[in-house]
């Protein structure tokens, strides 16, 4: 929902009822992960995708009856090698699409996600996508770190999925959970889907250079919050990097330590340290590599790397921590310019969150994407 959320709460405002098509659940190599919408207007528009073009026509035309007699409906589409190229998933995959009608009377507590999403406060979405009792498809509650909204039908059903729900957020993911009827949490008959919004994730650039320029754009793209840090003044301006969400001038070291220390990074945080200069390379390694990130890589050559290892050992780091450290940054992709050093940068990030080697799809067998990230 994250994609359609503005479009939305718009057509929401204007009374307009929309037919929502959701990713609850996939399986083997399906295009898009749980959380993927799709939103079907009344004026025959469609924003969003739950496929990447597989199945969403087949989507828009059951949104559209949805729309008409407000059920709510679970629907499976995958392939097999006969209708590989009818209503099916090309790649192979099998996704659970939940398609519903959403308007004013049946998502009142609209109005406090977005208020929530668009503050940066972490939220989730859960529905019922699966019960045996058809009455009680489509119930919803918001769930925050420290409060509830709605219920999906009783206070046992409601604890269970909360506690469960909050532990999805804490992860940032999304998913589908399955209970008996009533939360019973060993049951099977009642699936809910859990729509994790929370802050995006953080990439702080240290160095500001023509390569942290490309770095920011890049970051941005990938839907990271970038901020882009360096202690000199003249070249740390917005008009340099105006690709960048913050621009700060201070030195990185004490930057990133002020931020760990207020609680604003986390394991999905990337830090990538482009200085070329040891007396700020460093000392902001030495802090990043102690702290629960999602990747710290360092840019320089061969003899810059070693050199910046002897400086950390000496600095008393270990060998644990020094192995999460990617230096020289960045995949073997040949880049030269600031764009295509970006790129390899990026697809480094991407391969060690998923699992990727890094090599050619074509040189690789077996399945393409993973379902969990690292």
């Amino acid at each position: 929902m994250h994609d359609v959320l503005d479009e939305l709460y718009r057509r929401w405002r204007a009374g307009e009822p929309v037919g929502l098509g959701t990713v609850v659940d996939t399986f083997s190599s399906a295009p898009r992960s749980p959380g993927a919408a799709m939103l079907v207007g009344t004026d025959d528009t469609v924003v969003g995708s739950v496929s990447g073009g597989c199945v969403e026509g087949a989507v828009y035309e059951l949104a559209q009856r949805v729309v008409d007699d407000g059920t709510p409906v679970l629907q499976r589409y995958g392939v097999s090698d006969d209708d590989a190229f009818a209503v099916g998933l090309t790649c192979g995959g099998i996704i659970d699409v939940f398609v519903e009608r959403i308007d004013r009377d049946s998502m009142p507590e609209l109005p406090d996600l977005v208020d929530s999403v668009r503050a940066g406060r972490p939220v989730a979405v859960v529905t019922t996508v699966g019960h045996p009792d058809t009455d009680r498809l489509g119930g919803r509650m918001l769930v925050w770190p420290d409060r509830v909204s709605g219920s999906l039908g009783s206070a046992r059903i409601d604890d269970a999925v909360t506690d469960d729900a909050r532990g999805l957020l804490a992860g940032g993911r999304s998913g589908t959970l399955h209970y008996g009827p009533d939360g019973q949490r060993r049951g099977e008959g009642m699936a809910v889907f859990v729509n994790a919004f929370e802050p995006p994730p953080r990439m702080l650039v240290f160095g500001a250079i023509d390569f942290a320029a490309a770095m920011a754009r890049m970051g941005g793209y990938l839907g990271y919050e970038v901020t882009v840090c360096d202690a000199r003044p003249v070249f740390a301006t917005r008009s340099r990097f105006p690709d960048a969400h913050e621009v700060v001038v201070d030195w990185p070291h004490r930057y990133l330590e002020a931020e760990a220390a207020a609680g604003r990074v986390d394991g999905r945080t990337v830090v990538t340290v482009l200085t070329h200069d040891p007396k700020f390379d460093v000392p902001v390694l030495e802090v990043a590599l102690r702290l629960d990130l999602g990747y710290v890589g360092a840019m320089g050559s061969r003899r810059t790397h070693d050199d910046r290892m002897r400086r950390l050992r000496e600095a008393g780091l270990t060998e644990a921590e020094l192995k999460h450290l990617a230096s020289p940054i960045g995949l073997d992709l040949g880049a030269r310019t600031p764009e295509e050093t970006a790129v390899s940068i990026a697809a480094e990030i991407i391969a060690l969150r998923w699992g990727g080697g890094g090599r050619r799809l074509s040189d690789v067998d077996g399945r393409i994407h993973t379902t969990e990230p690292r």
